[in-house]
């Protein structure tokens, strides 16, 4: 399912010029630090992670919003490489799963 969504999301940046010029990786990265940092913003400016609200626009503004653009960006840039994203995140979860709780000793 994840891997169909990957693609669809990766047609749809293609036909909408996305891809007419490559982009490096870190400008890949960047992008998807930027979403994340809009994610913080809506979060400043004391919007609750479950709001959805709509501009004048009509284009979807909030913290779910700005999160999903990160996803879709990720999405993207593994369709673009063919990346097989729901093999490596079941690959890693499963991972997880072993790991005793809270390993490496990082703090909160």
């Amino acid at each position: 399912m994840l891997n169909i969504l990957r693609d669809e999301i990766h047609r749809n940046a293609i036909e909408h010029g996305w891809w007419d010029e490559e982009r490096s990786f870190g400008d890949i990265l960047s992008l998807c630090h930027s979403e994340l940092s809009e994610a913080l913003e809506e979060h400043r400016n004391g919007h609750l992670p479950t709001e959805v609200y709509f501009s004048n626009e009509e284009k979807p503004e909030g913290i779910p919003v700005e999160l999903a653009d990160c996803i879709i960006r990720v999405l993207d840039y593994c369709g673009h490489e063919g990346i097989d994203i729901a093999q490596a995140v079941i690959t890693k979860h499963e991972f997880n799963k072993t790991r005793p709780y809270r390993h490496g000793g990082k703090k909160l």
